[in-house]
């Protein structure tokens, strides 16, 4: 299991020295009061000023070496928080990126983005405090403790039995503190949820009227997260009060204890002077070690929450290889699978489509058709039965060779903030003349021209400048760019004309001749012209064959049709 430890181990060096040069200034700081004392009891008496500025500029000097230490030592602590940091956000999100969607299902999304944003900056925090304070406070503290006991071991003892009050109480607040903020993530997350479902589909919410309801769907989840802070709030808050309670009550103590021995003669003034003020730097020191203790509440649960991401079992393991000589170049064989381990979503698929054939899938809205893209390019893996690309069970094939054989376009796609260039070749290095040369073939090509600036026009984030036939084409273009294996257009064309749908798909046909094609549509006319169509309804196939063969066999099929194509279905059952 990965721990801060590994993560810092790296920088451990660094770490040390930035903690020497920390101890060093401040050891500085407790001089100070020690040397005022002194100047105060035994150098003031001799009224010698070469004396007292001597020890003035000693005092000065110490002063000096303590804030450039300081300084210097936090400048260190704040680039090793950075750069831990950066490799945990760096390994937590090269995690998520392969996490199979059964595992981004059971986190979420909004918990992934939170623990990839406020999480991380609570870890980067503590890290970078507990390297200030963390050594700091400790050394004030003990460093004052001793000190204080050479000027006045009575007075030491009244301060020293208030110690145990003060340990009790941190103790017990931090115990209580790192649940609650685990559970403050947690309600944190479900507003998160809250915000990106609105941001998502607020034109949705716009146009049925829905927005006072979004307000308090937004409101409830904003009060949770409010109930959760406060209730953090409240427990933390308990530690700066109590202590300041406990401490001023030792130090209304120690000035009378003082104020009677000195009187008695037993101890001088300028150590009762000096014991005020080591007192104070012990107040201080132990308000920031309970300051450590809420930061390192909150840095351990957001740990937690990142660690049971990085640590996540991986899935979708490779299996030896398991490999049968087969004329199919795709095959479901027997293939049974569920979401959530309890209904069947596919029931019993048993098909073959041979390389270059298209296969056309279709179906009501939750049938399945999109399930089924998602089980071959193995983003899920299969309740039972198995999935074989030329003779290969997918389970053995690595996930990087696998999905290098897909060109796809899924149902609800993504267009960056970037080129259109950028967003057809995606990272794959591609000239610019296989870019124009993929965008004509999705039939992108014309409108691209149209733009001042060609393909080096700039999309907006999720392509919002663009049509929904456009997003389309140039999405089109991205899976056609890599020539790739198998083509999977995924409900793809739904924004395109008849006309457009119809060149596209003579398009491939003649470009793609190798390749073996799925098309999900809804719309009939997208895959009448394929060698084979599946007709899919609660996740089982109804009817499997030619356009010609399914108008005579399968009643859904025909229904179809004769919603969309009206009559000239009569004269295809003729």
């Amino acid at each position: 299991m990965n721990n801060l430890r590994t993560y810092l181990k790296p920088y451990i060096p660094r770490m040390a020295v930035g903690l020497s040069i920390k101890f060093t200034g401040t050891i500085m700081d407790l001089l100070i009061p020690w040397i005022l004392a002194y100047m105060i009891d035994y150098i003031v008496p001799q009224e010698r000023i070469e004396l007292i500025l001597v020890w003035g500029l000693m005092m000065v000097l110490c002063a000096i070496v303590a804030i450039v230490a300081n300084i210097v030592a936090n400048r260190m602590a704040s680039r090793v928080a950075r750069d831990t940091t950066r490799q945990v956000r760096h390994d937590l999100f090269a995690k998520i990126s392969y996490l199979s969607s059964s595992q981004i299902d059971t986190f979420t999304l909004p918990s992934l983005i939170s623990r990839l944003t406020s999480d991380t900056y609570h870890i980067h925090h503590m890290i970078g405090m507990m390297q200030r304070l963390g050594v700091r406070a400790p050394i004030l503290l003990l460093g004052g403790i001793m000190i204080t006991l050479t000027l006045d071991p009575v007075l030491s003892l009244v301060l020293v039995s208030i110690l145990p009050l003060i340990g009790l109480l941190i103790y017990k607040v931090s115990t209580k503190g790192i649940p609650l903020y685990q559970k403050l993530q947690s309600s944190i997350d479900g507003m998160v949820t809250v915000i990106r479902e609105n941001i998502t589909g607020i034109r949705v919410i716009k146009a049925l009227s829905k927005s006072d309801y979004e307000k308090k769907r937004y409101s409830g989840s904003n009060e949770d997260v409010v109930k959760s802070e406060m209730t953090v709030g409240k427990t933390m808050a308990i530690t700066n009060p109590m202590m300041n309670l406990f401490l001023n009550l030792g130090l209304t103590l120690v000035v009378i204890v003082g104020a009677f021995r000195v009187n008695s003669g037993l101890t001088r003034p300028g150590a009762i002077i000096a014991f005020l003020t080591y007192f104070t730097i012990i107040l201080n020191a132990m308000l920031s070690i309970s300051r450590i203790f809420i930061l390192y509440s909150k840095g351990t649960a957001s740990f937690k929450r990142i660690i049971e991401v990085i640590d996540a079992p991986e899935e979708l393991k490779v299996t030896e290889d398991d490999t049968i000589p087969s004329d199919a170049h795709i095959s479901f064989n027997h293939v049974h699978f569920s979401y959530h381990n309890q209904k069947d979503n596919l029931v019993d698929l048993h098909f073959e489509v041979k390389k270059g054939e298209t296969l056309g899938i279709i179906g009501p809205t939750g049938s399945g058709k999109s399930s089924i893209i998602q089980l071959l390019m193995r983003f899920y893996d299969v309740s039972s039965g198995e999935i074989r690309i030329d003779g290969t069970n997918i389970k053995s094939i690595p996930r990087d060779q696998l999905h290098t054989k897909f060109g796809i376009v899924f149902q609800n796609d993504i267009l960056f903030a970037d080129t259109i260039a950028q967003n057809i070749a995606f990272g794959r290095n591609l000239q610019a003349e296989e870019i124009l040369f993929s965008s004509e073939l999705a039939q992108a090509g014309p409108f691209i021209d149209s733009l001042a600036d060609g393909i080096h026009h700039t999309l907006s984030v999720k392509g919002a400048n663009l049509s929904g036939g456009q997003k389309q084409r140039i999405l089109i273009s991205r899976a056609l760019a890599a020539n790739p294996e198998i083509l999977i257009l995924d409900d793809s064309s739904s924004a395109l004309d008849y006309k457009t749908d119809a060149a596209l798909r003579q398009s491939i046909k003649t470009n793609f001749k190798d390749t073996t094609t799925i098309i999900v549509a809804q719309r009939i006319s997208s895959i009448m012209h394929a060698d084979q169509i599946l007709v899919i309804e609660d996740g089982e196939i109804i009817g499997i064959g030619t356009h010609e063969s399914l108008m005579k066999s399968c009643e859904n099929y025909r229904e179809i049709s004769r919603i969309q194509m009206g009559g000239a279905i009569d004269e295809l059952i003729k």
